[in-house]
């Protein structure tokens, strides 16, 4: 019995380590597609443009890792897969969206989220991150 309580944390942990390393990659993502760097444009600029955007990518991600892990069906080996298939997807289609944003609006929208002063575009940004996410995770199940 305390032997199965150990394998589910194990089980527990893989998944998180998944998901953390899925997280990182969205951030190193958003850096990429944004002028500067995103760290300091977040925590020490504090451009609240710039957290809503890695925010909602964040969230993201932990939607489509969330709705991979409960899909699983018990089956470790195939849920991490699986969760790390659909997690790499999701934010291949999360920056396809945010270049397509970029494509189809006036100005560059990396620097539009990276000014200082709000900017209404980083909502929409946001809720293309969060609608992508919502797809996919559908997708999954």
């Amino acid at each position: 019995m305390l032997s199965d309580v150990f394998s589910e944390v194990g089980i527990a942990a893989t998944y998180g380590l998944v998901g953390l390393v899925l997280m990182a990659v969205g951030f190193v993502l958003v850096d990429l597609l944004t002028p500067g760097n995103l760290r300091e444009q977040v925590w020490v600029q504090r451009h609240r443009n710039a957290a809503i955007l890695l925010s909602s990518n964040l969230l993201g991600v932990g939607i489509i890792v969330a709705t991979a892990i409960v899909a699983s069906e018990d089956d470790w080996g195939v849920g991490i897969v699986s969760t790390l298939a659909y997690g790499l997807l999701g934010l291949v289609l999360m920056g396809l969206s945010f270049v397509v944003i970029d494509a189809v609006t006036p100005g560059r929208l990396g620097e539009l989220l990276m000014e200082e002063a709000d900017h209404p575009a980083v909502y929409v940004s946001g809720a293309s991150h969060l609608a992508v996410s919502a797809i996919v995770a559908v997708a999954i199940v």
